[in-house]
């Protein structure tokens, strides 16, 4: 995971990081590390089926790191993928995968979506209520979640990591089109 945000961001440092590249609004504190996992990408052209028929956001998938330690922005953290939630921004999909560190003192107690709730209670529904409410105060709707708004299991997050690499891969070697692909 190579971190975009460090948990507990202040709204202030968020504003300033806000223009012009940034994708978090200064609306809200993060309480968690936010960053995306290198080569995966959410291929704009293929429709998820199994999330309301969703195109990918043409991004890297984002995770969300739950650990306790505050990362610094750029750092590479090894993670562990334990759940997967399926966001809908303005129609895309936005896929972001509930991870830990695996410096993390919990990471060998927490193996699965079950675990998280075990040891983390709450996290997986304050991740979503986050990421669904984040935009409204800057006068924007609520995001939407596909999978019944729940969080998917470790096996999901897997394969949609899987999934996403494939289509990186596919589109470094020039055997998708990237559309609208923007590095900016």
């Amino acid at each position: 995971m190579l971190v975009s945000f460090w948990k507990f961001l202040p709204s202030v440092v968020v504003a300033l990081l806000s223009e012009p590249l940034c994708c978090i609004p200064p609306s809200y504190n993060i309480n968690w590390n936010y960053g995306l996992l290198p080569q995966t990408w959410e291929d704009p052209s293929f429709a998820n089926t199994e999330v309301e028929g969703a195109f990918g956001d043409n991004d890297p998938v984002d995770v969300v790191e739950i650990g306790g330690t505050q990362a610094k922005i750029g750092e590479v953290l090894k993670v562990k993928p334990l759940a997967a939630l399926a966001m809908i921004d303005k129609g895309e999909l936005d896929w972001k995968i509930v991870a830990i560190s695996l410096d993390h003192p919990s990471a060998s107690l927490v193996s699965d979506i079950d675990d998280v709730e075990k040891h983390f209670p709450g996290t997986l529904t304050a991740i979503r209520d986050w990421f669904r409410d984040y935009k409204i105060p800057d006068g924007k709707p609520a995001n939407k979640f596909g999978l019944g708004s729940k969080a998917a299991s470790k096996d999901y997050a897997l394969k949609v990591i899987t999934e996403t690499n494939e289509s990186w891969a596919k589109l470094v070697t020039r055997s998708i089109s990237p559309s609208e692909l923007s590095l900016l």
